[in-house]
This record gives structure tokens, sequence and C-alpha cells, in this order.
């Protein structure tokens, strides 16, 4: 299988001498979980409907007074604790829902954890957020400024959900996943190999909030009504979802050396079930190489991947000597892959 010709962005491949390695993961979600009959009790909808279309029978909520930080923290405590070791030289969170325009989110996060005074900041790719932060933290530990680095990925997507919106509302949820990386070489179990990102400004609109921004407060017009909350055009972002994965997939194995059939896990942003069996099919990976989260998780944004990394190796669908295929898509429009071998944690 070749990978389609229109641009997917470029790759980056690990240094010689000197590689990011994945030491620790850890994941969160809120106690709190919202069912499918839950939402049908508001919504034009059914249990059925919601099924067919996400594959997704629950959702896990934040409650108020929770925010994006206190989601952060667990999760990146709990990648600390798997990577035993309670001290990383930067900290780098990927989220579209943080505690505060200004200032970021991250640098509480490490405060919170402890961590003094380390470079600590943001990320913004919405769903592909997660692969953002882990080559920015890669990048991290290529030049030197690094050693050990956490990336955090963590969104309360219910605060910006509009409840009553049934395309959006069934969907998404609220969740953080993490890793620990450490200096290390290339060659090693949890390197990460070649990562790929690309992105098309040109269809912001179709993944959007359009309230809030610089963009709309400096234009002196009052938002509309539903302004405030993310909105999406479902069938475009479909099929933009399916070729950017595809050809970001494609294009990272290519790097690494590997074909589709060399993949033993294939972890894809968890957005839903239908985008997730399109984009396995073209790339001819089988349901039984596939991991997945959504029916119980739903789509947490820029978390979706490490949280399920997290929960797949705590149930032992990924075990070390995996070979990983991650992938995903989000607004921006961003999108990405990255490959490695999973290993003994």
């Amino acid at each position: 299988m070749t990978a389609p010709t229109f641009p997917v962005g470029p790759s980056f491949g690990a240094p010689a001498g000197r590689a990011a390695v994945i030491t620790g993961v850890g994941g969160y979600v809120p106690p709190t979980v919202v069912t499918n009959d839950d939402l049908v009790a508001r919504l034009d909808t059914s249990d059925e409907w919601i099924r067919t279309r996400t594959g997704i029978a629950s959702r896990h909520v934040v409650t108020p007074g929770t925010a994006t930080s206190d989601l952060a923290v667990e999760a990146g405590r709990r990648a600390l604790k798997s990577a035993q070791d309670s001290q990383v030289d930067a900290v780098v969170l990927a989220t579209t829902t943080p505690d505060h325009p200004c200032p970021a989110t991250a640098p509480a996060v490490a405060a919170r954890l402890g961590l003094g005074g380390v470079p600590a900041f943001d990320v913004a790719a919405v769903c592909t957020g997660f692969l953002y932060a882990l080559a920015a933290g890669a990048g991290f530990i290529a030049c030197g400024l690094a050693n050990r680095v956490l990336v955090v990925a963590a969104d309360a997507f219910t605060t910006i959900i509009d409840p009553n919106d049934r395309s959006t509302a069934v969907i998404f949820a609220d969740g953080a996943g993490a890793v620990v990386l450490r200096a290390g070489t290339a060659d090693e179990p949890g390197a990460l190999g070649s990562v790929v990102l690309g992105s098309d400004g040109e269809l912001s609109d179709l993944i959007a909030v359009p309230a809030g921004g610089s963009r709309q407060r400096s234009s002196g017009v009052r938002p509309q009504p539903g302004d405030e909350f993310f909105q999406m055009a479902g069938r475009a972002t479909y099929r933009h979802a399916v070729e950017r994965m595809t050809a970001a997939s494609l294009r990272s194995l290519a790097d690494t050396g590997w074909r589709p059939e060399d993949v033993d896990r294939f972890a894809a942003h968890q957005a839903n079930a239908r985008i997730l069996g399109a984009v396995a099919e073209r790339l001819g990976i089988g349901w039984e190489r596939q991991l997945s989260n959504i029916e119980h998780v739903g789509n947490t944004g820029g978390a979706s991947i490490p949280l399920l990394l997290d929960q797949s190796a705590a149930d032992g669908s990924l075990t070390a000597g995996d070979r990983l295929l991650l992938t995903a898509f989000g607004g921006g429009l961003a999108w990405g892959a990255a490959t490695l071998t999973w290993p003994e944690l």
C-alpha cells in the first residue's frame, strides 16, 4: 500500500545517539459516568442511534468545580509513579480547555506535582495535541534541554460542548493521559520512531469555537447564541479525518521501515467508531490489532491516545514488544502519526 499523494506534513526521526524513550504512562477519568440513557432523557436520540453512529455507550464527565488541571495533575502523578521517578526537567501539556485563557495551565500542573521551577507550557492542537506535545517533549530531549519530560494531554471537553447539541453532546467526554519521556537511544523499546505532523489552516472553520478569542472580541460584534460552544462540520470532518490519518500513518510506517502488516497494535485517536474502522480498513489492520476504549470513555480530545495506552497496558491488550502505530486528527486542521515499540513498564 502506498501513501496518498496529497501533503501530510513533515516527518521527524530520532537523531543519532539520542532519542526520547517512554518510561512511564498514566491516565485518569473523572468518576461521574453519563450513559446513553441519561442523554436520551434530554436529547432527541436513542441508545441505538448513538451506538450505531459513534460506538459510545457511556462517558466520564467533570462535575462543577473540576477543571482541566485537576485531570492533568492526576494523570501526571500516575505517569510519574509508573516511571518510578518524581522529578522531570520539563512539562508539556496538550489541551483545548485550559483552566484560563491566560496564563497557561501547564505551570500550575507542574507546581501542584511538586516539580519546582521546571519549564512548563501548553500546546493547542485539539485532538492531535498529544502527538504535538510528544514531539515537543522529544525535541527538548533531542537538543539536550532536558533528560526527562512529562507529557500530559487533558481535556474537560464537556465544558465547551452545548449540552443540547445532539451532534456533539453524545460524543465528547473528559479525561487525561500522560507519559514520561527520558533520554535514551533509538534502538531501545519505547523510543519514538518516525513522527509525522501536519496542518491545514484553510479548513479551520470545520472544527472551531467561534466566540471568545481575539478575532471575535476585536470585531466589536456580539457573538451569536451558541458561538461559545464547540462546533463541528461532521461529514467534512469525517472525510478529512480518514484521509489525513491514513496518509500520516502510511508515511510514518514507511519512514520507520514497517509495513501495515508489521503493526501489532493500532492506537488511533478515539474520535468515533466509524472513523476508526475506516482508517483501519484503509491501512489493512484488522480489528484484532486495534486498541479501543471509546465504548466506555467516548472522545476525550487530546487525552484520547495516552488514556488509551494506559488502559490498554493495564488490561493486557498492549504488552512489551508490541510494534505500535499512533495516529490522530483534530481541529486546526491538524493531524499526526508516530511509531514505537512498546516498552516494559
